[in-house]
């Protein structure tokens, strides 16, 4: 019987896509190139739907889908909104430090990321809110996130009352059109990415594999980041 050489496992075990040979210097190019892919293939409903882990004061781990609303490549952060008085708001608050998930299965890629989480300035948590539905902004002022409610009608009636507050009739509604602030206790989350890592899925299970890790450090008026140094993973 005949052993397998080099180019016998090569065939067999090659993935449809590989990661560069020489891996990039930073990794941030080749996740928006990832991300706008996933977007222009309509590859699911949420394309920036992302898995959001983070652990609370107590140390208990918690995980949740957000969607990825900003990406800065030259900078290396995602940013994501919430209620900040929220199970995930307050994790974050009291451990600010957080890993996300992006599997797009059909394209058999997958992206991770973990670490710094800081707010995102009022300014963008204002753009982004104004850009929303606004059926999303009326629902942003009724839900205390996370908080128990009697029923799903008590939840409605909250809806009901918001509107009332801002003026917003069902016709307004209709059409998108009304003023509704943005609420203070909601707004952004920017993740630093201190670990990225890339995977594309790969026949057998031997899939191609790849993280990228650098040091951040928060200053007064912004975030210093050393050079990032890459590896590739055994799958």
């Amino acid at each position: 019987m005949g052993n397998f050489d080099q180019r016998d496992l090569a065939d067999r075990f090659a993935p449809t896509e590989l990661l560069p040979e020489a891996l990039p210097a930073d990794p941030m190019g080749l996740v928006d190139t990832w991300f706008r892919e996933a977007h222009a293939n309509h590859v699911q409903p949420n394309p920036n739907a992302m898995s959001l882990a983070t652990v609370d004061g107590a140390g208990n781990p918690q995980c949740r889908i957000v969607l990825c609303k900003g990406m800065s490549v030259e900078r290396g952060w995602l940013m994501f909104f919430t209620n900040y008085q929220s199970r995930k708001g307050e994790s974050l608050d009291a451990n600010p430090h957080a890993a996300i998930v992006m599997h797009w299965d059909t394209l058999d890629r997958q992206v991770r990321i973990e670490g710094m989480i800081e707010r995102a300035t009022a300014a963008e948590s204002d753009a982004y809110y104004e850009s929303r539905a606004l059926e999303s902004r009326l629902g942003a002022w009724a839900s205390d996130q996370s908080r128990p409610i009697a029923s799903r009608a008590a939840m409605l009636e909250r809806v009901r009352e918001t509107a009332a507050r801002f003026g917003i009739t069902p016709e307004m509604l209709e059409r998108n059109e009304g003023h509704v602030p943005r609420p203070p206790h909601w707004g952004g989350f920017r993740l630093w990415a201190a670990r990225v890592e890339l995977w594309v899925a790969g026949p057998g299970r031997v899939h191609d594999r790849a993280a990228w890790t650098r040091e951040l450090a928060k200053g007064a008026d912004d975030v210093a980041c050393s050079p990032w140094m890459s590896t590739r993973l055994q799958p």
